[in-house]
């Protein structure tokens, strides 16, 4: 009976650790950008380069 007080301690200092991660991340800026996301898919990707041909010499 005492392992689930230990796991009920541990774990809430695991969901504690997890709160305070996620408050740093939102004052730290992590969210601001709520614009770009959401038109990402509208812009085309970059077409990939080229790659060089070879051409075959005849004697």
């Amino acid at each position: 009976m005492s392992v689930i007080f230990v796991l009920i301690g541990f774990s809430l200092i695991v969901a504690g650790g997890f709160l305070v991660a996620f408050l740093w991340a939102v004052r730290s800026g992590q969210y601001e950008d709520r614009h770009t996301p959401s038109i990402r898919i509208l812009f085309e990707d970059h077409p990939p380069a080229s790659k060089p041909t070879t051409v075959d010499h005849q004697p």
